[in-house]
């Protein structure tokens, strides 16, 4: 009696933080945007404390509760958030390690979006990619205009983010993945850290110097490199592959180059500041990620954390 007295009031408290987060979403976008990464943690909340049945049964009837308000529009959010905080909960329950936790979480998001892009266009006939084309076509004329851009070396920066643009619909399944696990990622972060203050054990992300990708993505990196240089021509299947492939190596890449920076300050017994403010100063100039990316490479082709520790 007690275990059921303290599932409903649970039931209720979760069920308003989430249709509250989830108008937020829908009615400011704006700010509801920011607060998107918080949605799940209902929903994983109910599944690790009353199992994953009950956690299923809660994220359905959020569900048909929020369709009686949105409509269709609460077929997106179950997707996109209500199934990934299933999954998060459930795993976090079974207490999985963190990277494990992440690639449920992960698959489930990536799954989701690529649902919703497909539901889109047989159901409503929307090319969300080529809305997004649009929409960063737009963007970048507009910045083109308030710039005046007189100058031949802006005028190439702006051919190259127009090239780029031109390029989405064929690097949209990258983006997806990209989108996808880097939603997954932020999710899980903010809300292991809840679950963890409401007293669940949920396991942390080992810190950022300890990261290390398997050797067997440098020689896919190699292999990438070598049909990019051999210059097939676009629309073909391997250049396809190749441009999807790209962005997600090199972004594997970086990571390693950053979770190298951060070693070698840790080894140093510097203070983690240095770091941290390298990564951001690289992310706010990406010209500087070209030096983190050959960075990754190298630790990944030479162990040069090991070699560093070998060292004291």
């Amino acid at each position: 009696m007690m275990k059921q007295s303290s599932m409903q009031s649970d039931a209720v408290k979760m069920a308003a933080l989430f249709f509250a987060l989830s108008l937020l979403l829908i009615w400011l976008p704006a700010v509801g945007i920011f607060l998107a990464v918080l949605i799940p943690f209902p929903i994983a909340f109910f599944t690790y404390k009353y199992e994953l049945n009950f956690g299923i049964g809660f994220g359905l009837v959020a569900f048909f509760l929020l369709y009686l308000i949105t409509g269709v529009l609460s077929l997106f959010l179950f997707l996109l958030l209500v199934v990934p905080g299933v999954v998060l909960g459930e795993l976090y329950r079974r207490d999985y390690p963190a990277f494990g936790v992440f690639a449920g979480t992960a698959l489930s998001t990536v799954g989701a979006v690529v649902i919703l892009y497909l539901g889109a266009m047989l159901l409503f006939d929307v090319d969300l990619v080529g809305e997004f084309q649009e929409a960063m076509t737009e963007s970048a004329e507009m910045s083109e205009q308030l710039l005046m851009i007189t100058d031949g070396g802006a005028t190439d920066a702006m051919d190259g983010i127009y090239e780029l643009i031109e390029h989405i619909p064929v690097i949209a399944p990258a983006l997806i993945v990209i989108f996808g696990v880097a939603f997954a990622f932020i999710t899980q972060i903010a809300t292991g850290g809840i679950l963890r203050k409401q007293g669940f054990n949920a396991g942390r992300f080992p810190p950022l110097r300890a990261w290390y990708f398997s050797k067997a993505f440098i020689w896919y990196y190699l292999l990438m490199y070598m049909f990019i240089l051999m210059d097939f021509d676009q629309g073909t299947a391997v250049h396809t592959v190749v441009s999807n492939l790209r962005p997600i190596l090199e972004t594997v890449m970086v990571i390693q180059g950053f979770a190298l920076i951060f070693y070698y300050f840790y080894n140093k017994g510097k203070t983690m500041a240095l770091p941290l403010a390298i990564m951001i100063v690289t992310l706010l100039f990406p010209l500087f990620l070209q030096i983190v990316r050959i960075l990754g490479i190298i630790d990944l082709g030479f162990d040069l954390r090991k070699r560093m520790s070998d060292q004291g």
